[in-house]
């Protein structure tokens, strides 16, 4: 079939899923692969915002009992930090019925400098879902942690114990390979720094496209099976210039457009028709057992912008735990 809108086209080359925790967007959209949000996601409507949303008053209030009766279970984790997960499990779950792949949760952002911590955290959440539900495939949730030194070191042990697992704030090509050698099932380039969902006006001037086409073919032409899964997205060209790519997670707001524009009218080429056939195959970057030189490399790439937007995007994540937890509380 002939697409008749720009979402059919990019879902005829790209696999698009839902940037979201609102169930009633795969009902309005169709079915998706894949729901990408997760507790601190980077626009609090997802989260914080979806939690306080009246009819989700029961879910919160559910969480926050559920979380003091299991605090026996989890002595060691904050009944609020507890709730707070508990409620994005549900969320997740109810949009579990309406997607055909994954379900994405995010480990705790104040431990993305700690491999143990967040496996810890990782481990917890696939037990808070078979605690909802015991007949849950489990299988079917994707953990999402931030792509620094420890948290790829985290995806590793996770993956090795075959639980899925997606490397988040993704800025650089020593991530992206690193993220690559750990086994990530995927990995999720920021195509613009959280600032500008947040900073009226601001414009990044350093958009991650180039990088998404730069990963993906390098996890090609070096046999890793890692997916690239843009995210951070403010606008239908930005999306277009990436059809091609493996996933794309998108928001509500820019769904509607896409599925009200016609196809017919689309002027935006992708990187990857303009991507030269016979371009220059980069050297495999092996870091896996040397902690120092992936230091170094992350520091070094891109004059340090890299490393400056992960660490801002944990920061803003720091944020909206805490607003959780207040929620929470």
């Amino acid at each position: 079939m002939v697409p008749q809108t720009l979402l059919q086209l990019l879902q005829s080359r790209s696999i698009v899923d839902c940037d979201t925790m609102d169930v009633e967007v795969p009902k309005t959209f169709g079915q998706f692969v894949d729901c990408t949000s997760n507790q601190v996601s980077y626009v609090p409507a997802i989260a914080y915002g979806e939690l306080s949303k009246p009819k989700n008053q029961k879910l919160v209030e559910n969480a926050v009992s559920l979380g003091k009766k299991l605090t026996s279970t989890y002595p060691d984790i904050p009944p609020k930090v507890l709730a707070g997960e508990i409620a994005m499990v549900k969320l997740q779950y109810e949009i579990s019925k309406y997607i055909t792949g994954f379900v994405h949760i995010q480990t705790n952002p104040y431990h993305s400098y700690d491999t143990e911590k967040t496996v810890s955290d990782a481990r917890r959440i696939i037990q808070l879902f078979k605690t909802l539900d015991p007949d849950f495939n489990t299988a079917r949730i994707c953990i999402k942690i931030p792509s620094t030194w420890e948290g790829l070191q985290a995806c590793r042990i996770l993956e090795a114990n075959g639980v899925t697992t997606l490397a988040t704030t993704l800025f650089t090509i020593e991530q992206a390979a690193l993220a690559g050698e750990v086994g990530c099932h995927y990995i999720a380039p920021y195509v613009n720094e959280l600032k500008v969902h947040f900073d009226p006006g601001f414009v990044d001037n350093n958009k991650g496209q180039p990088l998404c086409l730069q990963a993906q073919r390098y996890h090609e032409a070096h046999k890793l099976t890692t997916q690239v899964l843009p995210a951070s997205l403010t606008c239908i060209e930005e999306i277009m210039a990436l059809a091609g790519v493996n996933h794309i997670t998108i928001s509500p707001g820019l769904l509607k457009e896409l599925s009200e524009k016609p196809a017919a009218g689309n002027e935006t080429v992708s990187l990857f028709d303009e991507a030269t056939i016979g371009c220059k195959k980069q050297e495999l970057l092996s870091f896996a057992g040397d902690e120092k030189a992936f230091r170094i490399a992350f520091t070094l790439s891109g004059g340090g912008d890299g490393e400056r937007k992960l660490g801002q995007a944990i920061n803003i994540f720091c944020e909206m735990q805490d607003k959780m937890e207040v929620l929470m509380g």
